[in-house]
C-alpha cells in the first residue's frame, strides 16, 4: 500500500498550578491548544509497503491511507516532509538509466509524473514505419532502393531521448543490440552504411524490397551545454542536406521542437516527411503542410497529475482521489487508457497517442485541459496552498508552449498558488539558487536540468 504522509499530534498535559497562578495556567493551555491545531507532533509517518500486485506487475493502482483532516500551514511542517513531485525528467542515472530510488522515496508524499517512454517510443517508430510502407514508392526520392533517414537526438543521457532513438531504430530494422539493449549512440554520418552503432534494415513493400539506412544522427546540443536545441537541429539538417540531400527520404526527431526546426529549415520546401514527438500545437498544425506526424504524450494528463498528487497530499486524502477514483467535483481518469501507475517506481505515466493526417484536427490546441478532469474544486474544502515549481529551461518548446500553459489552467482548478521558476537549461544552480526559503511553500514540483541531480534539490529540503 502506498501511504501518504501521516502525522499525529502529541500534546503534553500542562501542570495545574495553584489558584493564584490560574490566569497564567489558562494562558499556557490556550497557547498549547493553538499549537496543536497548527501542526502535528514528532511521530514518524507510517512506512509504505508494496502491494502484492506491484511485485508482480509494472503497473498497479496506488492506494493510500487517509491522513489527518487537519491542514497544516507551510511554516509548521518540516520541509523534508512536504509533498514533492518530480516531473518530465525522472530521477535516474543518465548513463545506465537506473532509477534514483532515494529521490523517488524522498518522503512518503514523493512521486514522479511523466509518460510511458517505451510505449511512446514504440508508437513513434511504428508511425514512421507505417508511413514508409504506405508511401515507399513516393518517398524514395532518388530511386536508389534505399529509404534514407536522418535523426535528431535530444540528449544522449536522457531516458526519454534514449527510448525514442531506440524506438525508431527498432521499428525500422536499423537497431544494433549490445549487452541486451539497443544502442542509442549518435551515428555521426553513415551514408555508406558502414557504421557500427546501426545497421541497414529492410522493408518489403508491394513485393519490392527496400534498404532502410540511418544516414546521420547527432545530439542537438549547444556549445554552452543546452540539449534538445532546435536551432542546432535546423543547422544540422542544413549541413546534411548540403552533403547528401537527395538521399534523405525521412526526417525523424526525438521531439517536435527540433523536428519543426528541421521542417522549416529544409524538409517542408523539399517535401520530405518529418516526424517528431510531443504534439506541440505548431507541429500538429504543420501536418496540413506536410509534417509527417507526431506523438501526443498526453501533456494534458501529465500536467493534471503533476499538480493533483500534490493537492491530494496537502488535503490529506487518498493519493488517487480525482485520479483513479472520482473526487467530489467528478474529476477522474481511466487507468490503462489515460495513464498507468507503477507502484515500485512511485511513478504515474500518461499514455501516448499517435497524431497523423488522419486525426490531427483533434489535437490542434495542445493547451486545453483534459475534459474528464477539468472541473473546479471547492475552495472551502480544498483551500489555496502555495507550490514552488520549476521548468528546467525557459526555451524548451514543449514545456514552455504546452506543459506550463496547462499547469497554469489546472492550478486554478485545483486552488493552488503556483510560483513558476524558469531555468536556463544548463545548470541546476540557476534554479536552486531561487529556492532560498523553502519554508514559505507547502509543496514542490521539480523539473531537473539533468536526471542525475535530484540531490541538488532534496539537499535544500533537509
Amino acid at each position: 500500500m502506498i501511504k501518504p504522509l501521516f502525522r499525529q499530534g502529541l500534546l503534553k498535559k500542562e501542570e495545574i498550578f495553584t489558584m493564584k497562578k490560574r490566569a497564567l495556567s489558562l494562558m499556557l493551555v490556550a497557547a498549547t491548544a493553538i499549537s496543536l491545531s497548527a501542526c502535528g507532533g514528532g511521530s514518524k509517518p507510517a512506512s509504505s509497503t508494496k502491494t502484492s500486485s506491484a511485485a508482480k506487475s509494472t503497473t498497479s493502482t496506488a492506494s493510500a491511507s487517509k491522513t489527518s483532516s487537519a491542514v497544516q500551514p507551510a511554516g509548521e511542517v518540516e520541509n523534508a516532509k512536504k509533498p514533492l513531485v518530480w516531473f518530465n525528467r525522472q530521477p535516474s542515472n543518465s548513463t545506465t538509466g537506473e532509477l534514483d530510488m532515494a529521490a523517488l522515496n524522498f518522503n512518503e508524499n514523493t512521486y514522479y509524473v511523466g509518460f510511458d517512454a517505451m510505449q511512446g517510443a514504440e508508437l513513434q517508430g511504428k508511425m514512421i514505419k507505417d508511413y514508409i510502407e504506405k508511401n515507399a514508392d513516393k518517398i524514395d526520392r532518388n530511386g536508389d532502393g534505399v529509404i534514407g533517414y536522418v535523426l535528431a537526438i535530444g540528449d544522449v543521457g536522457h531516458n526519454d531521448s534514449i527510448a525514442r532513438t531506440r524506438g525508431v531504430r527498432s521499428a525500422l530494422g536499423t537497431a544494433v543490440d549490445k549487452d541486451g539493449s539497443v544502442v542509442s549512440d549518435p551515428v555521426g554520418t553513415n551514408t555508406d552504411g558502414k557504421a557500427t552503432v546501426v545497421k541497414d534494415g529492410e522493408l518489403e513493400v508491394g513485393g519490392k524490397k527496400y534498404k532502410v539506412r540511418e544516414l546521420a544522427s547527432q545530439e542537438m546540443k549547444t556549445a554552452a551545454g543546452a540539449t534538445w536545441d532546435a536551432p542546432t537541429a535546423g543547422n544540422a539538417v542544413g549541413t546534411w542536406s548540403a552533403s547528401f540531400g537527395d538521399q534523405i527520404d525521412i526526417v525523424a526527431s526525438n521531439n517536435d521542437g527540433m523536428g519543426m526546426a528541421m521542417f522549416n529549415a529544409w524538409s517542408k520546401e523539399n517535401k520530405v516527411p518529418t516526424f517528431g514527438y510531443d504534439a506541440n500545437s505548431d507541429a500538429v498544425a504543420a501536418i496540413a503542410d506536410g509534417y509527417g506526424g507526431t506523438i501526443s504524450q498526453h501533456a494534458d494528463v501529465q500536467a493534471y497529475l503533476t499538480l493533483r498528487v500534490l493537492r491530494n497530499a496537502l488535503d490529506g486524502v487518498d493519493v488517487n482521489t480525482g485520479i483513479s477514483t472520482a473526487d467530489e467535483a467528478g474529476n477522474v481518469l481511466k487507468e490503462g487508457e489515460d495513464y498507468v501507475y507503477n507502484a515500485e517506481q512511485r511513478s504515474y505515466y500518461a499514455l501516448n497517442l499517435a497524431v497523423t493526417a488522419d486525426n490531427y484536427k483533434d489535437f490542434l490546441d495542445a493547451t486545453v485541459p483534459f475534459a474528464p478532469v477539468a472541473k473546479q474544486l471547492d475552495a472551502a474544502k480544498n483551500p489555496e496552498k502555495k507550490v514552488w515549481l520549476n521548468i528546467y529551461n525557459s526555451a524548451d518548446n514543449f514545456l514552455g508552449a504546452t506543459y506550463q500553459p496547462l499547469l497554469q489552467k489546472y492550478d486554478k482548478l485545483l486552488n493552488l498558488n503556483v510560483e513558476y521558476i524558469a531555468g536556463d537549461g544548463q545548470t541546476e544552480s540557476n534554479i536552486t539558487n531561487r529556492l532560498g526559503n523553502p519554508g514559505e511553500y507547502d509543496a514542490f514540483a521539480i523539473n531537473m536540468v539533468k536526471t542525475d541531480n535530484a540531490a541538488s534539490y532534496t539537499a535544500l529540503l533537509k
